[in-house]
């Protein structure tokens, strides 16, 4: 199982560009959700943290300029911009906000990957806590900090739909999240097909935390409220 893995948020309004970067992403060993404008991103980070944003300039409602500075205010968390500009003023536009680099479009794939590479090695280790976090579910346990979920000295494979539902679930353990939350969390289209693809996913996940998946103990569901993680 690939471990450490640095999670992303894509923050674009172009659902096929979303799309592409996404796949290539996870292709390339991140975990990466995707929101759709600034004001998705904001529900999406009230519950997560992430290694490094993706953000797009040009989006209706709050622009990335705009939404990348608030960020800056209150955390520290790198932040890539993409724009159809290339001028030189809107460049030190987006580095005055507060932004670590800034990539024009359109641009290679490859490209944006080194820069996504160059700006998390940039990143000082002392930021991440020393310890990691970890979370007990029975016999099973999950290492919040690395995305990954262990019996004894045993790991346990999870998809990178399950490792993202894991970090939803133990950023917030003990509260009920609704499938449409989920579905925006994941960065998924909303609608009922979503949906009952996150239902889908939590049976598959239930698989691996339960004893008996169906009386589940650790990943409940609260009637009519959702589902919601409970660690001993």
């Amino acid at each position: 199982m690939q471990t450490d893995m640095p999670h992303l948020l894509i923050v674009d309004d172009d659902e096929r560009i979303r799309g592409l970067l996404q796949k290539f992403l996870i292709r390339n060993g991140f975990l990466v959700t995707a929101a759709r404008d600034a004001a998705h991103a904001r529900r999406i980070l009230s519950g997560l943290d992430f290694d490094l944003i993706v953000l797009d300039v040009m989006m209706p409602g709050e622009d990335g300029i705009s939404f990348c500075a608030s960020l800056r205010a209150e955390r520290a968390v790198p932040i890539l911009l993409l724009t159809a500009r290339g001028e030189t003023e809107d460049r030190i536009a987006g580095l005055e906000a507060g932004a670590d680099d800034y990539l024009a479009k359109p641009f290679e794939p490859k490209e944006l990957l080194l820069r996504i590479n160059s700006i998390l090695r940039r990143m000082p280790a002392a930021a991440k806590p020393a310890l990691p976090k970890v979370i007990h579910l029975g016999e099973l346990r999950y290492d919040i900090e690395r995305g990954e979920l262990w019996a004894g000295e045993i790991p346990v494979r999870l998809t990178a739909t399950e490792q993202q539902l894991m970090k939803i679930f133990s950023a917030a353990p003990g509260s009920a999240l609704s499938r449409g939350d989920l579905v925006e969390r994941l960065g998924r289209a909303g609608g009922q097909a979503q949906e009952r693809a996150v239902d889908v996913q939590i049976t598959r996940l239930r698989r691996k935390l339960e004893a008996d998946p169906k009386q589940p103990r650790y990943l409940q569901t609260v009637r009519g409220a959702g589902y919601m993680l409970a660690p001993d």
